[in-house]
């Protein structure tokens, strides 16, 4: 502690803090607690060492060199769900220290590793239902890194030098605050009378899928003769080819990692097999029974918790529920309505607290492109508060899927009429991110509401006469959120109003 920098004093957490097995110091010990002055923002370090190629383990080297040991973590070698519950059961336990409870209040989260690595500490965070939940910096590591450039961290791998791991603290201390919203998804079918039913991920469960699990016979969700599946997500769910090709990705990546080394080939050889998939010439490669419209039939829920079809164009083969404004690498398929659309259609900017999902659709990858262009954006089906896919008897054996960066093959009993998938809103948790980040809050004053950059680009391809484009919302979601979780969502349409 005291060979530390007076900048590094302001991120160190001392081992009696972190490990029940460390004695609380005493007057007469070599370090009495009165001589550690109280860092302004103590951080806890989870750290993916397989992420980034050697990028993982050189930065956890280099956060060891820096800090405690012990505030540092490999996430191959311990699970970050019981390292939040051995760290919290010790705060408890020192809930008469001061410096203890000081920590407690000011404690951060770095995570770093790709998409799929955040969800995971993200959802971890949601499930122990912390006392004082630390909001949560990432580190991006991973391919797409759509979570850290929503916030304002960067899209491109960083340095693992002492320099720049400085600067990224740096960047933590001046970090503000702010609240996303927390999604949960519900699939549930009947048991297949022969075959599986459950996710077939690339080779082994990514991390995001542990969440995303067959319920137990006991839970409230569970239904006799049914399969049930829930999870959650953060940024984005994904159904469609995109999906395909991403799961293509990570397969290939499980089977030869030596291949991947470094972003720029990770993303090279993306586009690669989105050729290869069909994703460029899909109308002629990608079957019309997997055009979403043809797969399933899309519902969103208004503001009574009443259902309504959602219209979805012949020629849509990806659709996208999109919580961040940060898709692919960090492209924003949402974009911003102009002031006409935002009145006819009651369209907003995507705000990432409003308890609303961005649904976009793709045609294929060409139209996927348009995003590149200034103010480009994908097909506006909707913003709704719950989603639900009703998949039609006998479409399909299998679709693809994603969350967060983690794709999955689901199959589809041909014999089921009643497959159905269906996304609402839970909670929120708390996110770290910088002054200029391009996610906005709906609450937040800072929060740029004027010269936006509004696009002028008429191709939402849905005639608007007769269709439902409503925003909607004030419906409970499938899973009671603890008291105090729900968003005020009158409140919210006050303020959308103003």
């Amino acid at each position: 502690m005291d060979s530390l920098s007076d900048f590094l004093k302001e991120f160190y957490i001392p081992t009696y803090v972190l490990s029940p097995e460390s004695e609380t110091p005493s007057p007469e010990s070599e370090t009495p607690a009165p001589t550690i002055a109280p860092p302004e923002s103590p951080v806890l370090v989870f750290i993916n060492s397989k992420s980034g190629g050697q990028l993982g383990g050189e930065l956890l080297l280099t956060y060891r060199s820096l800090l405690n040991d012990n505030q540092v973590f490999d996430l191959g070698v311990e699970t970050p769900d019981k390292v939040l519950r051995r760290i919290y059961l010790n705060l408890e336990r020192l809930k008469d220290d001061d410096l203890a409870c000081h920590i407690r209040d000011k404690l951060k989260i770095i995570v770093a590793g790709g998409d799929g690595t955040a969800g995971w500490l993200l959802g971890v965070v949601c499930d122990l239902k912390l006392s004082h939940p630390p909001p949560i910096a990432t580190v991006p590591l991973g391919t797409g890194n759509n979570l850290p450039f929503a916030f304002g961290w960067g899209k491109k791998n960083p340095g693992t030098d002492r320099a720049s791991v400085e600067l990224f603290l740096d960047k933590v201390l001046k970090a503000k605050e702010m609240k996303i919203d927390n999604w949960h998804i519900l699939m549930r079918m009947k048991a297949p009378k022969e075959g599986p039913c459950d996710p077939l991920a690339p080779l082994e469960l990514p991390h995001s899928l542990h969440a995303f699990h067959r319920v137990s016979p006991t839970d409230e969700l569970n239904r006799e003769g049914c399969h049930t599946f829930r999870g959650g997500f953060w940024n984005y769910f994904s159904l469609g080819m995109d999906a395909q090709i991403s799961y293509a990705f990570h397969s290939e990546r499980k089977l030869h990692p030596e291949k991947f080394k470094n972003q720029l080939v990770n993303q090279s050889t993306y586009v690669k097999l989105g050729c290869t998939q069909g994703w460029f010439c899909a109308s002629l490669f990608h079957p019309a029974s997997r055009n979403i419209a043809q797969l399933a039939k899309v519902k969103i829920a208004n503001k009574n918790g009443q259902w309504h079809d959602l219209h979805i164009p012949h020629s849509i083969r990806s659709i996208v529920c999109l919580n961040l404004p940060s898709f692919s690498g960090g492209l924003n398929p949402w974009g911003t309505p102009n002031p006409r659309k935002q009145r006819d259609r009651d369209l907003t900017p995507p705000f990432v607290d409003d308890g609303f999902i961005e649904v976009v659709g793709f045609r294929n990858a060409w139209h996927g492109l348009v995003l590149l262009a200034p103010n480009g954006h994908g097909t506006r089906l909707a913003q709704a508060n719950r989603v639900r896919f009703e998949f039609r008897k006998g479409a399909a054996d299998h679709t693809f899927m994603r969350m967060d960066g983690e794709p999955w093959k689901q199959p589809l009993p041909m014999d089921d009429e009643t497959v159905m998938v269906e996304i609402s809103h839970l909670g929120q948790v708390n996110m770290l991110a910088t002054h200029d980040c391009r996610s906005r809050s709906m609450y937040d004053p800072s929060t740029p509401r004027h010269q936006e950059e509004y696009d002028d680009n008429e191709d939402d391809s849905v005639a608007e006469e007769g269709e439902e484009y409503r925003k909607f919302g004030a419906a409970d979601t499938f899973k009671i959120p603890e008291e105090g979780q729900h968003i005020n969502n009158s409140k919210g349409r006050a303020l959308r109003r103003k």
